[in-house]
């Protein structure tokens, strides 16, 4: 988004500032929550990420899955907009922000006057779609192996999209994400893939970052290509039972 675009925005739109853990859009009926347990909000709102991040949470089952994690530069809340319905999922801030608030009537406005930026959500519901259809097909794998090595995979490829690389099996990739970021993707205990990660670092398939000295969370793939050639194997031996 570009800077003049931010600025009409932000000359017609309200600005949250929130902490770490607040309730920014709650599933309910169809209403909005600060998290502060001050009156709701009406229901026709959307967001623009300034700073800080998002975590987006649906229930399924018993427990809340993060179903995404939105860094500045991604808004949400405009598909309850867009559709009319109740909202789906929740929105939590993950690390403390800044969010701008965009009345229903303003946004749809804005779609009609400013084409640049609906075609940048159509972009945008394009990418999440394709997301949550690799969620799924996680989900859908037999064994945490599956699921902790493709994940990784999956991982590794957006960063090499981040960064615009063209793909070489032999590239290693640095991975910014922890371990429980694995697990709400995955859908498994944390303790289980830590388990597949040991795993993985004896085989030297793959590094924690603090294992090469690089400060903070996150994994290393040395070799992208060997990831996939070890998923090929569990592949193999879970159609051959070998």
């Amino acid at each position: 988004m570009t800077g003049a675009m931010r600025s009409r925005i932000a000359r017609i739109a309200a600005v949250g500032l929130l902490a770490a853990g607040a309730a920014v859009a709650v599933k309910a009926n169809g209403e909005d929550s600060s998290g502060s347990g001050e009156p709701k909000l009406p229901p026709k709102l959307s967001y623009f990420v300034q700073t800080g991040e998002v975590e987006i949470r649906r229930q399924v089952g018993e427990s809340e899955r993060v179903l995404a994690v939105l860094p500045p530069g991604e808004f949400f809340g405009e598909m309850a907009i867009l559709n009319g319905r109740p909202r789906s999922a929740t929105a939590v801030v993950r690390t403390a922000g800044r969010l701008l608030v965009i009345e229903g009537r303003t946004f749809e406005a804005m779609l009609r006057a400013r084409p640049e930026i609906a075609l940048r959500i159509i972009k945008s519901l394009a990418t999440r779609l394709e997301s949550a259809n690799q969620h799924v097909e996680l989900l859908l794998l037999p064994t945490p192996n599956h699921r902790v090595v493709q994940c990784l995979r999956h991982m590794a490829e957006e960063q090499m999209q981040l960064a615009a690389a063209q793909f070489n099996p032999g590239t290693a990739i640095l991975v910014p994400k922890r371990v429980e970021d694995i697990a709400a993707r995955v859908g498994l205990p944390v303790h289980e893939v830590i388990e597949v990660v040991d795993r993985l670092r004896s085989a030297r398939l793959v590094m924690l970052a603090e294992d090469a000295g690089i400060e903070g969370s996150g994994f290393i793939v040395p070799e992208v290509g060997r990831l996939l050639e070890f998923l090929e194997f569990l592949n193999l031996k879970d159609r051959f039972g070998a």
